[in-house]
């Protein structure tokens, strides 16, 4: 079975997450595809950021909803990873992207590159995020039928199933991916660094909303299921239904080697990786085998 490698947030074990450094690192692990996060800024710019502030990967403040793309320009978000960048990679004045530079990134590859654009939401969605996506791929070439980018072959996923059912409405199933997580409320606390009460509302929400991605999927509203590890572990029979009725499998975050073969005995078809180069060295190893 054919195992697809995608880099997440481009190859950000060895560079700082979503960087121009990144990216072009996956490219050169061999990444069959890259996985990126989007957000709009304050003029309207869609720019590869995970968080919906900058205070974790810059040395700046603030939402970037209210940054405008020149002002989050004279941030700096590689050295907080501590990771010099190649004379080759850029500078670190232009690590950060925009989706079309990204696009033009992977038009270097000299080959079809998967991209996996995730869209993050809180409690409430607002399609406008998906609209400015999908008009900017239009813009170079994609279109629901022909779901290219240049080179790059687009897929979409969400954890959040309003997100996923307005993009069913747009796209066809095999470019959608449901994206599902093992829901822990001790985590979710530490995560939120809330109180107990709080901590329970939030998974009580995020427990809801994964059992209404599990219908979307039961249903083939989405034709990719993109569970997390722990929650492939977890669910092993819920998993291989959907195996069974024909959805493609791409599982998150896995870095290790005991991570690849709990995904290779479920039959993942992608694996989203921090490391793709190691990954693929595993994965060379359990071919030879």
């Amino acid at each position: 079975m054919t195992v697809q490698i995608y880099a997440h947030r481009g190859s950000s074990e060895a560079f700082a997450e979503h960087t121009r450094a990144a990216y072009l690192q996956a490219l050169a692990d061999g990444a069959d595809g890259v996985e990126c996060d989007l957000h709009l800024t304050a003029d309207g710019e869609l720019v590869l950021l995970h968080d919906d502030d900058v205070d974790r990967t810059s040395n700046g403040t603030g939402a970037v909803k209210e940054l405008t793309l020149a002002e989050l320009r004279r941030l700096d978000f590689s050295s907080w990873h501590g990771s010099a960048i190649p004379s080759g990679y850029g500078t670190t004045a232009t690590q950060l992207l925009t989706l079309p530079e990204l696009l033009e990134i992977l038009d270097t590859a000299g080959r079809p590159v998967g991209l996996a654009i995730e869209f993050k939401y809180g409690a409430v969605f607002n399609e406008a995020l998906i609209e400015a996506t999908l008009k900017t791929l239009r813009s170079h070439g994609w279109s629901a039928e022909n779901p290219t980018a240049g080179n790059a072959l687009v897929s979409f996923m969400s954890f959040h199933p309003d997100a996923v059912k307005y993009l069913a409405e747009r796209v066809p199933a095999d470019q959608l991916c449901q994206l599902l997580e093992d829901v822990d409320v001790e985590g979710v606390r530490e995560t939120l660094e809330v109180g107990p009460i709080a901590g329970y509302t939030v998974a009580f929400l995020m427990r809801r909303a994964m059992a209404e991605g599990e219908q979307l999927l039961d249903d083939g509203v989405a034709g990719l299921a993109g569970p997390g590890v722990e929650y492939l572990r977890a669910n092993p029979e819920k998993v291989a239904t959907w195996v069974g009725s024909g959805r493609a499998l791409r599982v998150w975050t896995v870095d290790t080697a005991a991570e690849l073969q709990t995904c290779l005995a479920a039959g993942v078809a992608q694996v989203t990786t921090n490391k793709p180069r190691e990954i693929q060295s595993f994965l060379a190893a359990e071919r030879a085998v």
